[in-house]
């Protein structure tokens, strides 16, 4: 393996033990590591967050371990979207995991081999290895294009990150000239990335992947996805920061193995037929969502109160 990889923790040791000893098997040359801060006035956390780098420190093969720690809680989309800045200040490309997403071992040459098939392709802006078509047949390909860039394990270069914007500086003048529209096709889908953007925007929504999501938009690049699900979500529960429900269909979905030599797609276009399958289930807005929300406040109160 030559690829770099970030990986980004914060306090849950569980998880990061896992992903970390299939980052070992792995080997990257180089391994950078992006970690938030915990609350100060939070005990617990601060504790689970040392457990947490303390892991760190079991890397035990040839690999150069650059570090990113943060004294203070920046919050999720802050300490991911700074962290990568600094990532790809270092580095060209870099494949990407956070602490609860477990990948299969041929998810690292699936990434590094596309990285360099697309290296200079400006049409893509990132690699993914989550595949939520719960085995539906898309193509007889090892992937497809993607309006979509899942990032629940995946890679990217610093020429697509350069166009992150935190502050979603055009957001409103995509809003009012309903440019959404060009790009999604669809009213319902317009409709929910329309309350998620905003959400975003007005600081509602602590999300890095949300601004991403924009930014790839707006130069109208595509994903790439893979055929076969290639990370498996352990992190659902109250530890988590967006990912709550235990028994969501997306938490844990087993890991399969990506078959070698690849087959590359012929065309370069856009499965639209799995966008829109997406579009019906992940993206469907759900009314309960303003529950688990709720629900993750009071538990966030209760486990101040009893531990400080």
């Amino acid at each position: 393996m030559k690829t770099p990889v970030a990986f980004i923790i914060f306090k849950r040791p569980e998880t990061t033990i896992k992903v970390f000893e299939a980052i070992r098997q792995a080997k990257p040359p180089q391994l950078f590591v992006i970690a938030d801060g915990a609350h100060i006035d939070n005990i617990y956390e601060v504790k689970r967050c040392e457990k947490t780098r303390e892991i760190i420190e079991r890397v035990d093969w040839d690999c150069e371990v650059f570090k990113n720690y943060s004294d203070n809680n920046l919050g999720c989309a802050k300490r991911v979207s700074s962290g990568l800045d600094w990532v790809f200040e270092q580095v060209e490309e870099a494949i990407i995991l956070e602490d609860d997403c477990f990948p299969h071992p041929t998810f690292f040459p699936f990434c590094e081999e596309l990285l360099q098939r697309y290296k200079t392709d400006t049409r893509v802006a990132s690699i993914s290895g989550q595949n939520v078509q719960f085995g539906r047949n898309i193509n007889r390909y090892s992937y497809y294009f993607s309006r979509y860039n899942h990032c629940w394990g995946w890679a990217s270069w610093r020429r697509a990150w350069c166009h992150f914007d935190f502050e979603m500086k055009l957001w409103n003048e995509v809003k009012e000239n309903h440019l959404l529209r060009e790009i999604l096709g669809s009213p319902a889908a317009v409709s929910t990335w329309t309350k998620i953007f905003d959400a975003a925007y007005q600081g509602k929504l602590d999300s890095w992947a949300t601004r991403w999501t924009l930014a790839c938009w707006l130069q109208r690049s595509m994903g790439i996805l893979p055929n076969v699900n290639l990370i498996s979500n352990i992190g659902f529960g109250t530890e988590g920061t967006h990912s709550l429900d235990t028994k969501s269909k997306y938490a844990n979905i087993p890991a399969m193995e990506m078959i070698f030599p690849l087959k590359h797609p012929p065309y370069f276009i856009r499965n639209w037929q799995a966008d829109k399958f997406t579009e019906e289930t992940l993206y469907k807005p759900s009314v309960f969502m303003p529950f688990k929300t709720k629900i993750k406040e009071t538990l966030k109160k209760v486990e101040k109160n009893i531990l400080g």
